[in-house]
C-alpha cells in the first residue's frame, strides 16, 4: 500500500471515529434528560461528554514525508549530503530514513547515485561523508598546504573538518601561511610561507631587476604589458578622455623620486639580497 493510500484510510477511520464518539455523545444526554437529576456533586471533574476529542497531528508528519519522498532524486540527495556533512558520521540507510525521511532501500535511483556520488564513502553498509582531503587537525592542515608552493584553494579543504576555517586564519596570524584572494576566480588561495627557506640570486639577476626602469606615463606601462601578452587593469587612455568630455582637468602627477621611503611596501621582501644596497630613511 502506497503512502497516500495509507493517508486516505487514515482519515477515513478518524471520521468514523468522529462520527461514532458525536453519537455516543448524544445518547448519553438524552438519557440523563429521562432520569431525575442526581445530586450536585462536590467533584470537579467534568463529564465525559464535555471533554473534547482531540486527534494526533501524524498526519501532517505524513505528508511531509511523503512530500520529500515525491521530491527530485538530487534534492533529495541534498538531503543526506547535508546530514553526513553536519553529523561527520557514519550513517545506515535506516538512521538516514529516521534523520532525514529519504528513504534509500525503497528508491533504487538514490541509492544508486547517492553510492557513486564523490562527497559521499560508502563501505557496502553505511554512507558517510567525504572530503577531497582527508584531514583531522591543523597539524595535518600545515603539512598539506605546504605541499603545494604554488597555491592551493581554500574550497578543496574547507570541508575537511568542522574547524578548519578557523584554524587556517590561526596559521596566518601565526606567519605560517598566506591567505590571499584569487581575483579571477573570487576564491582565497593559501600559500606555505617558510622564512627558514634561503633564497639566494645571482648578481646578474639582481642587476637586471635594479637597471629596469618605468616609462613615465601609465599609457606606455600599459601598452608594453599589451605588447607582451598582458591585459592591463587599468585603461588611463579612456579614462582621460572621458575626463576632457566633462571637462575635469588632468591632474599632472608629481615625478617620483628614486629610492625607497618609509611609506614603500616592499612585496619582495622575501628576496632581500634585492634591497641590500637601498638604504632606508630614518623616520
Amino acid at each position: 500500500m502506497s503512502l497516500q493510500d495509507s493517508l486516505n484510510k487514515f482519515k477515513q477511520q478518524q471520521e468514523k471515529c468522529q462520527s461514532t464518539l458525536t453519537s455516543i455523545s448524544n445518547r448519553s444526554s438524552r438519557a440523563s434528560h429521562s432520569h431525575k437529576p442526581a445530586p450536585p456533586s462536590t467533584s470537579s471533574a467534568p463529564s465525559r461528554g464535555s471533554v473534547p476529542v482531540k486527534f494526533s497531528n501524524d498526519t501532517e508528519r505524513l505528508q511531509h514525508i511523503n512530500a520529500i519522498r515525491k521530491s527530485p532524486v538530487g534534492a533529495q540527495i541534498k538531503r543526506v549530503i547535508d546530514l553526513l556533512l553536519e553529523t561527520r558520521q557514519s550513517h545506515t540507510p535506516e538512521q538516514i530514513n529516521e534523520a532525514c525521511h529519504v528513504d534509500i532501500i525503497g528508491n533504487k535511483a538514490v541509492f544508486d547515485s547517492l553510492r557513486n556520488n564523490h562527497k559521499v564513502h560508502y563501505d557496502g553498509r553505511c554512507f558517510s561523508y567525504k572530503s577531497k582531503h582527508d584531514l583531522k587537525g591543523k597539524d595535518q592542515l600545515l603539512s598539506l598546504i605546504r605541499k603545494f608552493p604554488e597555491g592551493l584553494a581554500v574550497i578543496d579543504v574547507k570541508d575537511s573538518y568542522t574547524s578548519v576555517l578557523e584554524d587556517l586564519q590561526a596559521l596566518k596570524a601565526a606567519g605560517q601561511i598566506w591567505l590571499l584572494a584569487n581575483n579571477d576566480s573570487q576564491e582565497d588561495i593559501v600559500y606555505p610561507n617558510d622564512p627558514k627557506v634561503v633564497i639566494k640570486v645571482d648578481e646578474d639577476l639582481k642587476q637586471l631587476f635594479r637597471g629596469i626602469e618605468l616609462p613615465g606615463d601609465m599609457v606606455d606601462i600599459e601598452k608594453d604589458l599589451q605588447k607582451n601578452g598582458m591585459k592591463p587593469a587599468t585603461n588611463t587612455a579612456k579614462r582621460r578622455a572621458a575626463a576632457q568630455v566633462h571637462g575635469i582637468p588632468s591632474k599632472p602627477k608629481p615625478k617620483k623620486k628614486s629610492g625607497i621611503n618609509k611609506r614603500t611596501k616592499l612585496t619582495n621582501a622575501h628576496l632581500p639580497e634585492l634591497f641590500q644596497n637601498i638604504n632606508l630613511p630614518t623616520p
